[in-house]
């Protein structure tokens, strides 16, 4: 115990005054000879004993009584000896992510975990806060109170590994600080399992605040069930955690209401509404839940439909190619190489070269050019081409160069489930199928890209940057890779992937690339507009097309007109990710490693006591009171 003011301890002499006092009350009776036993009857009868205990009980309490005012005015106090004196770090990990937004006892669990920081610390406290998307680095509540009001949801979140390396960052180089580390998040189980390296220099505490709702309705995903000449059958999927019956599942477009219906929900549930076709429809699923708020409305679009235009140079039979490539979604032209007129090429989406035996220089330019200005290329190789004709193209496109013919018959084994024209073309990675095979093929300098491999792991089919090669011929006489299923979603994918038509919705976080059929000058960009919000994407200009690729924008969920100028060329919808929805969380205990706390306030709380002193004036005040109460009573009652 120290002492604040230990001068005030000289007052403790005063201790003297009431001894001195109680030594003169407590002297020993005198005895007295009377000559008359008359004058005993004069004499009050006092009891010895019970007189003594009194004047001690009193001599006491005043001496307590003096002990206990002079400590107070003294102020004592306790301290850690260990962090007496010493300054204080603070980095607080705050996690805006969307399943944040849970109802706490006083509005969300973010809102609850900031208005804590903002009471809890002084205006002129220094202190490092860093978010999911933000960073407030060494300074004041004063200076961040309003940017921590504001603050909105984030798309995307740190896991808690990084947030924990993260905020290790933050804090300086001296040794002699104390460093506390706050991660305050609900802590949603994920994948990645919750672990922390130790640090023995950083005090780390985290701080899961618990939602009144643990239950959450999520609208999922939206989808194109059934698509005719009349209408369009919309697919919604809904999940909860748990089973719930009568949830509303509304149909917008724009914001009139289209139709209605009740859903019951056994963790999973789908329901469906038809639509017109045929028209341009900005569509919206909105449910009611007490949960989370930002998984209960759903935007997606549907457009006039864009066809893709493919284009077939041929020197060998294409009725495949006119079997995949339906009119519904493609315009598909076909031609004999000799028959070519260049001039057609520039305003194809895809390009196919079917088994061209030379290419010829004029050919390799258009190509070329056609390749620079975003178009797709897929060739299938001849059984009897002229190598140098094809590698001085295949340089150009990237692709690689093919050095000698094979006559030997190899199978088709391998599957590239990874490559962008195969991913999601599948429910399941197939192991054991009808291999299909060929009679010949040419080999590559490199497998690199490859998209099919033979038994020996050299490509069948090779892509790299929407241009594709077949390094052996598909006619019948060499190879049954027509009648393999694998020729459906192959070729289909290459040609719905040479232009980009956008799809009914996007995921924000995600990375997406959008084609859209305009000109524009050299001085002109697309711009994304919903109301007041304005973005510029990042986009790519073509001849006839302009890329746009958007990853973290737009930050808001909604549909969003794609202008040039004032001039409206489409409407593209943005949903936010599902990743928050599912309210299932770790369960936290003190551990070595770190603290848990289920408030922000009893975290500040206890960072503050680390560092600070325990004041005792208060208990000996109360302790002087109690002793002059105890004074009085025996001085009153005690006979």
């Amino acid at each position: 115990m120290q002492f604040k003011h230990p001068e005030f301890l000289w007052a403790l002499l005063l201790l003297l005054i009431p001894i001195i006092i109680h030594l003169f009350q407590l002297r020993r009776f005198q005895k007295t000879a009377f000559t008359n036993v008359k004058f005993l009857k004069a004499v009050k009868l006092q009891t010895r004993k019970s007189s003594q205990i009194k004047k001690w009980l009193t001599l006491l309490t005043r001496l307590l009584l003096i002990a206990c005012i002079v400590l107070a005015f003294a102020q004592p106090f306790t301290t850690n000896s260990d962090t007496f004196n010493a300054k204080s770090e603070t980095v607080i990990y705050l996690d805006n992510s969307f399943s944040m937004e849970a109802k706490g006892n006083n509005g969300s669990l973010l809102n609850e975990a900031i208005q804590d920081i903002i009471k809890g610390y002084s205006k002129d406290d220094e202190i490092t806060i860093f978010t999911n998307n933000n960073t407030f680095r060494n300074t004041t509540i004063n200076g961040i109170t309003n940017d921590l009001i504001k603050l909105n949801y984030s798309t995307s979140q740190l896991d808690y590994k990084s947030a924990y390396l993260k905020g290790n960052q933050y804090f300086s180089k001296d040794n002699s600080t104390l460093k506390n580390l706050v991660l305050v998040s609900d802590f949603q189980q994920k994948e990645t399992p919750l672990e922390f390296e130790t640090d023995s220099s950083v005090t780390l505490k985290l701080v899961q605040p618990k939602p009144v709702y643990k239950n959450n309705i999520s609208i999922d995903s939206v989808y194109i069930n059934k698509y005719s000449s009349e209408n369009i059958e919309i697919g919604v999927d809904v999940s909860y955690n748990g089973s719930i019956k009568n949830v509303s599942v509304a149909l917008y477009n724009n914001e009139t209401l289209v139709s209605k219906t009740a859903l019951d929900i056994e963790n999973k549930a789908n329901t469906n509404f038809t639509i017109p076709s045929g028209t341009e429809f900005n569509g919206k699923i909105a449910i009611e839940d007490n949960g989370l708020q930002y998984d209960n409305v759903f935007y997606f679009n549907i457009n006039t439909v864009e066809k893709i235009k493919v284009l077939s140079i041929n020197e060998a039979s294409d009725t495949f190619l006119k079997k995949l490539y339906t009119e519904d979604e493609f315009i598909y032209k076909s031609i004999n190489y000799k028959s070519l007129d260049y001039n057609q090429i520039e305003n194809q989406n895809l390009i196919v070269l079917n088994e061209i035996k030379t290419i010829s220089n004029a050919l390799k330019t258009a190509l070329a050019s056609f390749k620079n200005d975003g178009g797709s290329i897929l060739i299938i190789a001849s059984d009897d081409l002229n190598l140098n004709s094809y590698n001085q193209l295949l340089s150009n496109l990237p692709l690689p160069a093919l050095t000698k013919r094979l006559s030997e018959e190899k199978r088709v084994i391998s599957i590239n489930y990874d490559h962008p024209i195969i991913k999601n073309a599948f429910y399941n990675r197939i192991s054991n199928f009808q291999y299909p095979k060929v009679n010949s093929f040419y080999k590559t300098n490199t497998n690199k890209n490859s998209v099919l491999e033979f038994e020996d792991g050299s490509p069948f089919l090779f892509g790299n940057a929407k241009s594709y090669i077949f390094t052996a011929a598909i006619n019948s006489d060499n190879s049954n890779f027509k009648k393999s299923p694998l020729i459906v979603p192959v070729l289909y994918n290459i040609g719905k992937q040479s232009l980009e038509i956008p799809k009914i919705y996007y995921q924000i976080g995600n990375e997406n690339n959008i084609d859209i059929n305009t000109k524009l000058s050299q001085d002109e960009i697309l711009n994304l507009t919903s109301g007041e919000d304005k973005i510029i994407p990042l986009q790519q200009t073509y001849s006839k097309s302009v890329r746009l690729t958007t990853t973290e924008l737009p930050t808001k969920a909604g549909i969003f007109e794609v202008k040039n100028n004032s001039e409206l060329l489409k409407k593209l919808s943005f949903n936010y990710k599902r990743e928050e929805s599912s309210l299932i969380y770790h369960k936290l205990s003190d551990n070595s490693n770190y603290s848990v706390d289920n408030s922000m306030a009893s975290a500040i709380e206890t960072i503050k006591s680390n560092a600070s002193i325990n004041a005792l004036w208060k208990w000996f005040v109360i302790f002087a009171l109690a002793f002059l109460i105890i004074e009085m009573l025996t001085l009153k009652y005690l006979k």
